[in-house]
């Protein structure tokens, strides 16, 4: 194959609502798309659009010298990749694989990858679907970075941002955990704010607006403490943790008073007296990153 070619055809595998969008944003570039998915049908609207749909998994492979996976999870992406005749026709090929899962299981699926002559890349997709191809899509990846610069140019056609993150094949897994560790967090927490506000006699839509005004505070509190996590100082001139586990202590008794369920809260309140209890009262509330990992 000519260098042209390397540059305008990949394959893509798993056509749930991100696989669609991805196989979409580089029919819009313009590449030749072969794409594949368990689930008969869903390539339907692909194909009119332009894209090839194979019979199988290795046929799609074939098709192109850079196929990207995105599935559930890893055990969909083992069952579909690490079959012996997928291995085979990926030999060669570089394997994009842009499934949520754990490091450890992406180090293992690299691990494989190596093993069996296949050039791997994992990654990590951090906006919805109907960002991809925008300029507001944001994608993670990890791995060899001149396999990464190879493929740099056919994977900007996903539109918006790509960072490598480097060699270390879980690091992109470890990013997308940790942030969708804060987004998870904070939407189970408005999800219990709208609950309480509810029970008060207060809507949604009224809540909302200083709902935004008070996220608004995190982004300059996530650089300070940031600062000392790495710094392993907590200074809680600002906010001690004593006055966050006040807040917190009357959040679940008013939460509770009206029968709703505090226990994510309390388990907040619970490492932060865990933190006072150990002498560190006046430092900031990030101090509980301490407890939740001691190494």
């Amino acid at each position: 194959m000519s260098a042209s070619i390397l540059q305008s055809a990949v394959t893509v595998l798993g056509l749930g609502p991100m696989g669609r969008a991805l196989a979409g944003a580089f029919l819009d570039a313009g590449l030749a798309v072969t794409v594949w998915n368990r689930t008969r049908g869903r390539d339907r609207e692909l194909v009119a659009r332009g894209a090839s749909g194979a019979p199988s998994p290795e046929a799609a492979v074939a098709a192109s010298p850079l196929t990207v996976l995105c599935v559930v999870d890893y055990d969909a992406a083992g069952a579909i990749v690490r079959g012996d005749a997928v291995a085979a026709a990926l030999k060669g090929r570089t394997l994009v694989n842009l499934t949520a899962d754990t490091p450890a299981r992406a180090r293992d699926l690299g691990a494989w990858a190596s093993a069996h002559g296949i050039g791997y890349l994992d990654g990590a997709i951090m906006t919805p679907a109907p960002t991809i191809g925008t300029p507001d899509a944001v994608f993670l990846h990890s791995g060899p970075e001149e396999l990464y610069r190879e493929h740099q140019g056919t994977l900007a056609a996903l539109g918006g941002t790509h960072t490598h993150l480097g060699a270390d094949i879980g690091r992109a897994a470890a990013y997308d955990l940790a942030l969708l560790d804060v987004f998870w967090t904070a939407m189970a927490g408005y999800a219990h704010a709208l609950a309480l506000a509810k029970a008060e006699g207060v809507t949604a839509a009224e809540l909302a607006p200083f709902a935004k005004g008070i996220t608004a505070i995190l982004p300059p509190l996530f650089e300070r403490g940031a600062q000392q996590a790495d710094a392993g100082d907590f200074p809680g001139d600002i906010n001690p943790i004593t006055s966050a586990a006040s807040s917190m202590r009357h959040i679940v008794q008013a939460s509770e008073e009206r029968g709703i369920d505090a226990s994510v809260m309390r388990a907040a309140e619970g490492l932060a007296r865990r933190v006072i209890g150990l002498g560190h009262g006046g430092d900031d509330f990030l101090r509980i990153t301490t407890l939740l990992n001691p190494r």
